[in-house]
């Protein structure tokens, strides 16, 4: 029962998350705000889902995934600018959560785990990555008004 029911309000997040990236002009994915990128926060957003599946759902983070942001946006060395790599990237970490949600059995959902994050049960960690998603989200959108007003000034 909690599997289906957190399913339904994370995929309702997800799929208009997603929507959003996969339609984003490449050229956007550049532009940032406190030297945080938008490509950044797409590759960022999908790394967590694969933090957040080991460490709360207990499904290992695939050896070949390498996680890029985790020293935060100083210490990544590496520019997010290929839309199609991000949403592949991004398609492939909601998978890799959704099949640990998945094969969680029902009464773990409400235990606490013990995370670099703190204690936490599995469902109330879902809550903190639909949080986490919406407010990148909301950066994003954010950046890109503000540098398409700034354009729209720069032309009138």
């Amino acid at each position: 029962m909690t599997y289906s029911t957190a399913l339904t309000l994370w995929n309702t997040i997800q799929e208009r998350f997603h929507k959003t990236a996969k339609s984003l002009p490449e050229q956007d994915l550049r532009l940032s705000m406190n030297a945080v990128s938008i490509g950044y926060m797409l590759r960022h957003s999908a790394e967590v889902e694969y933090m957040f599946a080991e460490w709360f759902f207990g499904r290992s983070i695939p050896a070949d995934v390498e996680l890029l942001t985790k020293n935060g946006p100083a210490g990544t060395k590496v520019a997010f600018t290929n839309v199609q790599e991000l949403a592949d990237f991004m398609t492939a970490s909601n998978q890799h959560l959704i099949d640990a949600m998945r094969d969680l059995p029902e009464e773990a959902w409400h235990k606490p785990v013990e995370t670099p994050l703190g204690s936490s049960t599995p469902l109330e960690a879902l809550g903190r990555l639909m949080y986490h998603t919406g407010i990148h989200a909301g950066q994003i959108s954010q950046i890109q008004k503000s540098f398409h007003n700034k354009e729209k000034e720069l032309t009138h």
